[in-house]
């Protein structure tokens, strides 16, 4: 059964930096997708950044590009996402996901993924 497992999240003034880890167990795919997904209260789930291994191409929303970095680990079933310059707007859940096969346009859609973690909160306040 697969699982996943955030951890690092926190809080942090504006302009500061966090970096999210996502590790992965039971996962026996060669190819998939891996994600990040953030969702402030009161609002709908919406695609952060995603990742495709074996072919290392990754997806921004357009509110982090520039800010944020996808990436893996050395080990493949650890994935991160590097947040700098972090803004209140960044406050929410933020939660990995996976799926086998690739990312595609529907790289943010919560319905492309079937697996989940838990979710870890990530506020951003003075």
């Amino acid at each position: 059964q697969v699982q996943l497992m955030e951890s690092g999240g926190g809080s942090v003034q504006p302009g500061g930096s966090l970096r999210l880890s996502c590790t992965a167990s039971g996962y026996t795919y060669d190819t998939y997708c891996m994600g990040w997904f953030r969702q402030p209260a009161g609002t709908e789930r919406g695609g952060v950044a995603s990742i495709h291994t074996p072919a290392g191409s990754t997806y921004y929303a357009d509110s982090v590009k520039d800010r944020f970095t996808i990436s893996q680990g050395n080990a493949k079933n650890i994935m991160y996402l590097q947040m700098n310059n972090l803004r209140p707007e960044d406050t929410g859940m933020y939660y990995c996901a996976a799926v086998s096969g690739r990312c595609g346009l529907n790289w943010h859609e919560t319905l492309h993924y079937n697996y989940w973690g838990q979710g870890i909160q990530v506020t951003v306040s003075s």
